[in-house]
């Protein structure tokens, strides 16, 4: 190079500032990659909790929601009803829930946190059909409580979601998770803290 001299500084500055702004770049071009892994606004709001208001619910009746696609029965049980659970226990699968389909707090034989409402997720275990709600004694014979039954393949549970003997059925209905709130309420998929 004759003649011309090498100005060290500027080719150090012009290289750093070359590595700063290829960095800057990169990290500007990162942003929506990495965002694309972070699940959608819509999929965080089906996986979020559910409240609901079950203060016009009268004894007997039943209330569907929707939680994480799924529906949830939420069922205010009358006395017969809380009657029946004990003298089905003998015909059942399951009795004392010992198969986990429920949270800790509904291994009881009423299977919820208070014995007037059960909270359930309405889709048979045996192949995901829908159960129809059938709380009166004797309409599906004259040894039926009341409870669910599934029209598509047979099974029947009671009025805590037990699955009875002999119906293809293998468990229990699943006790989502949920808590009670004041003033009638409950939150669906979200326990006590």
């Amino acid at each position: 190079m004759s003649g011309q001299s090498i100005d060290l500084q500027r080719r150090r500055f012009l290289r750093l500032a070359t590595q700063l702004f290829a960095a800057i770049g990169a990290g500007f071009a990162a942003i929506p990659f990495i965002s694309s892994w972070l699940p959608s606004a819509r999929a965080r709001a089906a996986g979020a909790p559910v409240e609901t208001d079950i203060s016009d619910l009268r004894p007997g009746e039943m209330k569907v929601v929707e939680w994480r696609g799924k529906p949830v029965w939420v069922i205010r049980r009358n006395n017969e009803a809380l009657l029946s659970l004990d003298q089905v226990a003998d015909r059942l699968r399951d009795p004392e829930s010992i198969v986990e389909q429920q949270p800790i707090y509904a291994r009881n034989h009423h299977r919820s946190r208070d014995p007037e409402f059960l909270v359930l997720v309405g889709i048979c275990t045996h192949l995901g059909c829908s159960p129809k709600y059938v709380p009166t004694e004797g309409e599906l014979g004259p040894d039926w409580p009341g409870g669910f039954y599934c029209p598509c393949h047979g099974s029947k549970f009671d009025m805590a979601g037990r699955v009875f003997k002999n119906v293809p059925a293998p468990i229990n209905l699943e006790v989502p998770p949920y808590r009670l709130l004041a003033g009638d309420k409950i939150i669906i998929g979200e326990e006590d803290a």
